[in-house]
């Protein structure tokens, strides 16, 4: 898509001799913060498959080397028995030999001391694989409960999300059939508004109607302060051919304009963070429909409100990994 889009740019740098320098400047810079914020995003996202992969790698590296310690230390417990009946059994010896030479009682009690000196030897390395085992326990506890915290924080923002569509859905129902949708895929809420409901056309002038379905939306972002919401504005392919409604030059320029009406609508709202508004042109360079027809160029004049969870308490946690 942002190799169409910089091809885009690139033929309407040559096809369009009126566009302003600062206009095509301003629309080289909204690319760029398009580009970066995707760029972000992904980054964010592969981030986060990342960390996940390597949590549930680590876990199962740790969970292996606890069956290998744990056998280790069967095995030293097995070592040890085998030790003490050994010793049991030369005690026995000892006390049958006492009558013996001196010689003879001297092997044995030096036989006795060895054999004493490497059971307190394996006591010993069984006590320092018992510490391993521990630690390990404690290093397998510590990741399963940030992979845990993790995955609760990713399940609360996909809840979240649900929920924040279903708020939508229920506060639009007014503009059902109107050329309003609401729909979620891959973590996001979209909301698409038709041209028709927003604007006349060639203008960039919200219409009452629309302007209610607008303040519908603005009511619900004031209540989701945590919602980062991108404002697409998309035309068809017909071009725009000289000056039309005060100096529109091209549909980059007139769905840059209707993107930036759009949040001048919501920032009037004291409750929506102006922070979290970013306003984009596409023109006619991300179609739904064909533009072969009437009807798949109504569709593809249209508003979208792209609202996308912050993942500031995910990051955070990565950090801290």
């Amino acid at each position: 898509m942002i190799r169409k889009i910089t091809l885009g740019l690139a033929i309407l740098s040559l096809s369009t001799s009126c566009v302003s320098k600062k206009i095509y400047q301003d629309l080289e810079n909204k690319f760029a913060d398009l580009k970066k914020e995707r760029n972000a995003l992904a980054d964010e996202n592969e981030g986060l498959k990342t960390n996940n992969s390597t949590l549930q790698t680590d876990l199962n590296k740790y969970k292996s080397e606890a069956e290998k310690l744990k056998a280790e230390r069967d095995k030293l417990a097995a070592d040890y028995a085998a030790t003490k009946k050994s010793l049991d059994n030369l005690k026995s010896s000892y006390d049958a030999l006492e009558k013996d030479s001196n010689e003879a009682l001297d092997a044995n009690i030096k036989k006795n001391r060895e054999l004493l000196a490497e059971l307190e030897a394996k006591q010993k390395a069984m006590g320092a694989e018992q510490d391993k085992l521990n630690k390990l326990k404690a290093d397998l506890l510590k990741s399963s409960t940030r992979l845990a915290e993790l995955e609760k924080i990713m399940a609360d923002k996909e809840a979240a999300m649900k929920k924040l569509k279903e708020t939508l859905s229920k506060s639009l129902k007014a503009f059902e059939g109107k050329g309003l949708t609401v729909t979620e895929r891959d973590g996001k809420v979209y909301v698409s508004m038709e041209n028709k409901l927003l604007f006349e056309s060639g203008s960039w002038t919200v219409g009452t109607e629309g302007k209610k379905a607008v303040d519908l939306v603005g009511k619900v972002l004031g209540d989701n302060t945590d919602i980062s919401v991108l404002i697409e504005g998309h035309t068809d392919n017909d071009k725009i051919v000289g000056s039309i409604g005060g100096g529109v030059e091209n549909n980059w320029d007139l769905s840059t304009k209707r993107a930036t009406a759009i949040v001048t609508i919501l920032s009037a709202n004291a409750k929506v963070k102006k922070e979290n508004l970013t306003a984009a042109g596409r023109g006619e360079f991300a179609p739904l429909f064909s533009n072969e027809t009437a009807e798949g160029k109504a569709k593809n004049r249209r508003i979208e409100f792209i609202l996308t969870p912050k993942l500031d308490e995910l990051s955070k946690l990565l950090n801290e990994l």
